[in-house]
């Protein structure tokens, strides 16, 4: 993948510097990378003209929480993405990216719905369908109120999973947010895993 160590860097320096914990650093990544790779390998296959968009579907997919509202200002995170990807890649390919991380996130779709980006949106969706994906780990959802609530324990941490999963993630399908193929087989399997999860959990603190 091009600028792959690159990207790897400019992730490690912006968690560092905003303090982006676990829950969107660069574990994070890598997994949305990876499912990335397996919507984009599964939809060029029937869509060859992704083959020309690699740039900006990977690209986006790992750098996409490095101007996240929740660790600093989104417009900040924003300009030093830009920065990280001037003279690298060419202008059109700067303006999709930063046009995917600004409207691909859970709240802004339900808000605002899709938007239009032309030959692009293919593209669009395999970036937000991989982070989608990415949402049914029990354990980062967990991990990211035990680092960023004031009642940082490990019980209200599980009470806050459940409450995500029940109002949110589990609704995906329901709120037509899954469109490709691979997401659709991916999901039913994610869910039984998560519930699972929380099952575990449950039986770890004696939750009946």
């Amino acid at each position: 993948m091009y600028l792959l160590n690159e990207c790897v860097k400019f992730i490690l320096f912006m968690t560092q510097k905003h303090k982006i914990d676990d829950s969107h650093g660069i574990s994070h990544s890598f997994n949305i990378l990876h499912y990335t790779n397996h919507i984009y390998q599964d939809e060029s296959l029937r869509n060859p003209q992704l083959r020309e968009q690699e740039n900006v579907i990977f690209i986006a997919s790992l750098i996409h929480d490095m101007c996240d509202k929740k660790y600093m200002k989104e417009e900040e995170g924003m300009i030093s993405i830009i920065d990280f990807l001037k003279k690298k890649i060419s202008d059109e390919e700067i303006i999709c990216i930063k046009t995917i991380i600004e409207t691909m996130s859970y709240s802004k779709v339900i808000k605002n719905g899709f938007p239009e980006l032309g030959e692009y949106q293919l593209a669009y969706h395999i970036v937000r369908e991989a982070d989608l994906l990415c949402a049914y780990d029990v354990d980062r959802c967990m991990i990211f109120h035990l680092f960023n609530s004031t009642e940082n324990n490990i019980e209200n941490a599980f009470q806050t999973a459940e409450q995500l999963f029940d109002s949110r993630v589990f609704t995906h399908r329901e709120n037509g947010l899954i469109l490709l193929d691979y997401t659709k087989k991916m999901v039913p399997l994610l869910e039984t895993q998560s519930i699972m999860r929380m099952n575990t959990w449950r039986q770890i603190m004696k939750i009946k």
